[in-house]
């Protein structure tokens, strides 16, 4: 969804510009690889039917191919086994021209998710989420891989100028794949901020978010975060993305943050999505050239 600073006038963090500046620079750096006769490999696992997975799957597929990555999109029925999926990856742990290996979350909930993703040979975790890759990135360790949302919002941040160091950052949201990660990024000697991670139930959430020089919304709730909620000048980032139901919308739902944004500032495309996928293409990368060396 898009992000932005309230203030007067109002300033669009364009993560759609960012994502493109992004791939332009993995573009070439693919083409690097490939002089050394390396071709970045990404294989993303589909599990079951979900309509939204499977336009992010198909996302990822066309970005791979734009930039020259070769790509191997598996999709498997919603009955596919705990066993059977395990057997999946480790083939793709073995495969040498698979770099990165990405499992859609959510998985159908037979599957138990942690023991897959524990399964990914860490070298080919590019989303980030294998415990050696949440410790490395816990001791700043530039070998490990980063998850993908919470690297694109740091490299907004960074690439508007906005001033970390000693801000007070607030997010709402504890997930592995978003807010804690976050949080670390934030904390980090690159950062310096101070960082709150607040969530659904903490007490007074309004006012921990008036606190914030930075607001990072990730909790998944439609239109949570109010415009009183906001000081003024506040840098946000809305992460979330939320189907509601809409009768006027051919599909029947639109889509919406997390962020009440016609009350802070009127929506604009682009914003945190790209640049997802934009940093899993930099992870793939990474990933090619640490396998490669």
């Amino acid at each position: 969804m898009p992000l932005a600073a309230p203030m007067n006038p109002p300033r669009i963090l364009d993560g759609k510009a960012l994502a493109a500046t992004v791939l332009e620079a993995s573009r070439a750096e693919a083409a690097a690889l490939h002089a050394r006769g390396i071709t970045p490999g990404l294989a993303v696992v589909l599990v079951g039917e979900d309509p939204a997975s499977q336009v992010y799957v198909g996302s990822k597929a066309r970005t791979c191919a734009e930039l020259g990555f070769y790509s191997r999109k598996i999709e498997l029925p919603a009955s596919t086994t705990q066993d059977e999926l395990l057997d999946v990856v480790r083939g793709l742990n073995a495969d040498p021209a698979i770099h990165g290996i990405l499992v859609q979350s959510p998985p159908p909930k037979h599957i138990d998710e942690a023991a897959i993703i524990r399964a990914i040979d860490p070298r080919k975790d590019v989303d980030g989420f294998h415990p050696e890759n949440v410790a490395k990135l816990v001791l700043e360790d530039p070998s490990g891989f980063v998850p993908c949302t919470p690297a694109g919002c740091i490299m907004l941040l960074d690439s508007a100028g906005i001033a970390t160091a000693g801000a007070e950052a607030v997010i709402i949201g504890r997930s592995m794949i978003v807010g804690k990660p976050l949080a670390l990024l934030l904390m980090s000697k690159h950062s310096n901020a101070t960082v709150t991670v607040a969530h659904s139930r903490s007490r007074d959430l309004p006012a921990i978010c008036r606190r914030a020089d930075i607001l990072i919304a990730a909790v998944g709730r439609p239109e949570m975060v109010r415009a009183d909620w906001i000081k003024p000048g506040a840098v946000v980032i809305d992460v979330g993305i939320n189907r509601v139901a809409d009768p006027t919308k051919k599909s029947g739902y639109r889509l919406t943050g997390d962020v009440a944004y016609q009350e802070v500032i009127t929506p604009v495309p682009g914003g945190v999505g790209p640049m997802t996928i934009a940093m899993l293409m930099r992870n793939t990368l990474q990933a090619a050239r640490q396998l490669g060396e």
